[in-house]
């Protein structure tokens, strides 16, 4: 194979629609749009959500609830996940090795979810009261 003889997939290209050609071209005359009305004449169109002056469907539905886009760069851990893991000192960058959360995760925080019979050192994790007193109960400590 050479850079030469490279060539796209079959199918993979195809000629620009020529409309407005002649009858034969089956494109003729008013070229697909129809007769008359907006969306036949040139510039003849309108914004996304408009209903020709009924009050669009987003405008009559009332506003409700956010979702922070810092969400996405957040995550927890359980209790049940720590006990799992085969660590003593754990952080952010251990969590993500074992895929406990997701590689682009900025804060993790620890919930009181599951059982913790092992001596854990947590570090630079957030951790919830009932968390933390559950791996200060275990002999573990959060720092």
């Amino acid at each position: 194979m050479n850079l030469n003889n490279i060539k796209p997939a079959a199918g993979a290209k195809h000629a620009k629609r020529r409309v407005g050609r002649g009858i034969g071209s089956g494109l003729g005359k008013t070229a697909g749009r129809g007769h008359k009305g907006q969306k036949s004449r040139a510039g003849g169109f309108h914004k996304v959500g408009f209903e020709g002056g009924q009050m669009p469907l987003q405008r009559r539905l009332p506003k409700r609830g956010f979702k922070s886009a810092a969400l996405k760069f957040a995550d927890e851990v359980s209790l049940g996940d720590l006990q799992a893991l085969a660590l003593d000192e754990v952080d952010l960058l251990a969590l993500k090795q074992a895929g406990l959360v997701n590689h682009r995760v900025r804060q993790v925080k620890v919930i009181n979810s599951g059982e913790l019979a092992r001596k854990v050192t947590v570090k630079g994790v957030g951790v919830t009261a009932g968390a933390k007193a559950a791996i200060e109960a275990a002999g573990g400590s959060v720092a």
